[in-house]
C-alpha cells in the first residue's frame, strides 16, 4: 500500500506523517546548527558537546528514510531543506542581535524540541502499531538525551568564562548597527511610557538642586 493512500484512509496516521516530516527538519537542524555553534566556540567543552548531539542526528537522518518507508511514511526532503534554511535564517539574521550565551541557550532550546518531539512520536507510532518506529524512537532518546543534558550542563561553562558569555556572536559594522538601532528604540520606548517623562523631570530637578 503506497504512502498516499494509507494517510488518507487513516487520518491519525497523516498525523503521524506530519510529525515525522518535522522530525526531519528538525534533525536536519540539530546536524547543522550545533556545527556552526562549536566552531564559533573553539575547542572547549561545550562545543564537544555540541558536536556529539550533531553527530548523533546524522547518524539518525541516515536510518530514517529506510525506516520510515517501511511504515508507509514520507521521506521529507523539504522538511530536511527546511531545517537547513531555518538554520541559515539564524546564522545571517537573528545572530547579528545576540552574544555568545544567548545563541547557545536558543540551540539548546531546539535541542529539547527534538527530544519532546520524538517521545511524541514514540507515543503515537505505539499507539497506532506501528511498533519498529516506536521501537526506534526509543533507542534515539536513550542516546540523544544524555548528549542534551551534558549540553544544558555545559551552560556552567559560560558562568565562569562571562567574557566569552557576553560576546556577540557576530561584531561586523551590520550587527553593531542593529543593535545599536535596537537599544535606541528600547530607549525611546521607555521613555515614551506613560509617567517615565514626568518621572525623569523629577530626578533630573533633584539632581538639580
Amino acid at each position: 500500500m503506497n504512502t498516499i493512500s494509507r494517510e488518507s484512509e487513516r487520518p491519525e496516521h497523516a498525523w503521524l506523517a506530519t510529525l515525522v516530516r518535522e522530525l526531519f527538519q528538525t534533525e536536519n537542524s540539530a546536524r547543522l546548527h550545533p556545527v556552526v555553534e562549536a566552531e564559533r566556540l573553539g575547542d572547549v567543552p561545550p562545543a564537544r558537546a555540541l558536536r556529539a548531539v550533531a553527530a548523533h542526528a546524522l547518524e539518525a537522518l541516515d536510518e530514517l528514510p529506510p525506516l520510515v518507508t517501511r511504515q508507509g511514511l514520507p521521506v521529507s526532503h523539504a522538511g530536511k531543506r527546511l531545517g537547513a534554511a531555518l538554520s541559515a535564517l539564524r546564522d545571517h539574521f537573528i545572530d547579528l542581535l545576540i552574544n555568545t550565551e544567548k545563541s547557545y541557550r536558543g540551540t539548546l532550546i531546539g535541542m529539547r524540541h527534538g527530544v519532546d518531539l520524538v517521545e511524541l512520536i514514540q507515543y503515537t507510532a505505539h499507539e497506532q502499531g506501528d511498533l519498529e518506529l516506536a521501537r526506534w524512537c526509543g533507542e534515539w532518546l536513550d542516546r540523544r538525551r544524555p548528549l542534551v543534558e551534558e549540553t544544558a550542563h555545559q551552560l556552567a561553562w559560560f558562568a565562569a568564562n562571562p567574557e566569552v558569555a557576553r560576546k556577540s556572536v557576530k561584531a561586523n559594522p551590520l550587527a553593531l548597527g542593529l543593535r545599536t538601532l535596537i537599544q535606541s528604540a528600547e530607549q525611546l520606548a521607555e521613555r515614551l511610557r506613560p509617567g517615565t517623562s514626568q518621572q525623569l523631570a523629577t530626578d533630573e530637578a533633584r539632581e538639580a538642586s
